[in-house]
């Protein structure tokens, strides 16, 4: 009796713990909840908005209290991040690692459900610094502050760019970069396995794709190859899309380290719904296409998996949930949301996966998959502020090499007199010389690239030619 008594105990032990792990990885795909932008909707709106999508996860990228208090009540698992800048000191100061945590996640839990606990982001891709190595002593730190406030349902861990790999062709060639590899990537993985948490990673084909267009095929890259693969001549594993390949790659550089069952979560994925003129493959059309198809797999019962990993949940969060209009660099960085800031949707999307492909309505077609061939130019953007515009004709005119002689009195451009004008001539002209150097057509936000030639009369506007 007591051995049959002893079986059924651990039998339910092992159900309950069954039912608990499954709950925990179960196959969800969430929203990125990034807040870049001067006229996004209020937190309590924003919940809203991401019930109507059917997310069942939401990554924001600090601990914003209005945002936590929003989701207070929510069946929504929530992850906060621990801010870039305070990596350093937290990984030397568990006062600071109990004092943030007892802020900024405390008063939350239980009623709002945090369960992830991100430190940093994409702390690997910055220029080398001490940051790197003060990484792994602050999650733990910061670990053992969740233990210390009874949070057991919250894993800590933190999200890493694809670029954290020097090798990822073929891939089970997928490598870390050496920089990394021993100081870094091992004690995290080390802390990962052993506190049964995952290793956040970030993973966009997009930019793979619009990095070498005319080597991988789009349709591979948007997972919606019919007839497309890629063999593995190592592991003799075959690929039908790129995103499996990006993965499969981390899982493999995790294998040569030595940790080979770590748990991957993708941290961030999607595609761009629009850009600027020399950005390659950025539509709604195929922005639809991929997230639709990356709900479609990480949704599939059962489980699909990768080719190396076949039936195994990697939970999945799609960046992001607006387009972020204060968002630095490339146009594309500002459209990657699945809705506009008026909470409209940008196309039909449903997170749950329960919605037939079938069912939704036609895609504009995308008209920008080649490369743009021809010459573009930088210039103002709309509701560009006179302040603005002018420190930054300004900066340009500064870098030297007679970007701005046709713009001073008696130049070709400099009549008409208009500020507007001026700057056009400044963007353009330094763009045209200083973009090979790594410059921008950006200029905190004011500038745009533009197919049109903004010269006039004797006055010929320098320019890029792609």
């Amino acid at each position: 009796m007591m051995g049959c008594l002893s079986t059924t105990l651990l039998l339910l032990s092992f159900l309950a713990f069954a039912s608990f792990s499954s709950a925990e990885i179960s196959s969800k795909v969430g929203i990125c909840y990034g807040q870049l932008g001067n006229n996004l909707p209020l937190p309590t709106k924003s919940v809203d908005l991401i019930n109507g999508l059917k997310a069942n996860r939401v990554k924001i990228y600090d601990a914003n209290p209005e945002i936590l208090k929003a989701f207070k009540g929510t069946k929504i698992q929530v992850s906060v991040m621990v801010p870039n800048e305070l990596i350093n000191n937290i990984s030397t100061n568990q006062d600071l690692a109990d004092q943030w945590v007892k802020t900024n996640v405390v008063p939350f839990y239980p009623d709002t459900m945090i369960r992830y606990l991100l430190v940093g982001n994409e702390i690997l891709s910055n220029p080398p610094n001490t940051t790197w190595f003060n990484l792994v002593p602050a999650i733990r730190k910061i670990r053992y502050s969740v233990k210390k406030f009874g949070l057991g349902k919250i894993k800590v861990g933190t999200p890493l760019a694809i670029d954290m790999l020097e090798s990822s062709f073929p891939p089970s060639n997928g490598t870390f970069r050496s920089d990394i590899s021993e100081k870094v990537m091992i004690p995290l993985l080390h802390f990962l396995n052993r506190t049964k948490s995952f290793f956040f990673i970030d993973v966009y084909p997009y930019f793979a794709w619009a990095a070498q267009p005319t080597v991988i095929n789009l349709d591979y890259a948007l997972l919606e190859s019919k007839n497309i693969t890629v063999t593995d001549p190592v592991s003799g594993l075959t690929y039908t899309n790129l995103l499996d390949q990006m993965i499969d790659a981390v899982y493999f550089a995790m294998k040569r380290v030595g940790y080979p069952d770590v748990r991957l979560f993708i941290a961030e994925t999607g595609w761009p719904n629009a850009g600027n003129v020399d950005q390659i493959g950025a539509s709604i059309y195929n922005a639809a296409t991929y997230n639709r198809n990356v709900i479609k797999k990480f949704t599939a019962k059962p489980p699909v998996g990768t080719p190396a990993k076949p039936g195994v949940i990697v939970p999945t969060l799609l960046f992001a949930l607006y387009n972020e209009n204060q968002k630095p660099g490339p146009g594309t960085e500002r459209h990657f949301g699945l809705l506009y800031p008026n909470g409209t949707n940008i196309y039909e999307i449903d997170l749950s996966g329960k919605t037939p492909l079938s069912e939704y309505e036609p895609l504009p077609r995308p008209r920008n998959n080649e490369p743009y061939k021809g010459k573009i130019w930088c210039v103002v953007g709309r509701k560009a502020s006179v302040t603005e515009v002018s420190g930054a004709l300004a900066y340009a005119c500064g870098q030297g090499n007679r970007t701005c002689d046709e713009i001073r009195p008696g130049g070709k451009c400099y009549k008409p007199n208009s500020l507007v004008l001026h700057a056009n001539y400044a963007f353009s002209s330094y763009w045209a010389q200083f973009k090979s150097a790594g410059g921008t057509c950006y200029f905190n936000g004011l500038a745009i690239p533009t197919k049109s030639d903004p010269s006039y009369g004797a006055c010929k506007f320098p320019s890029v030619t792609l």
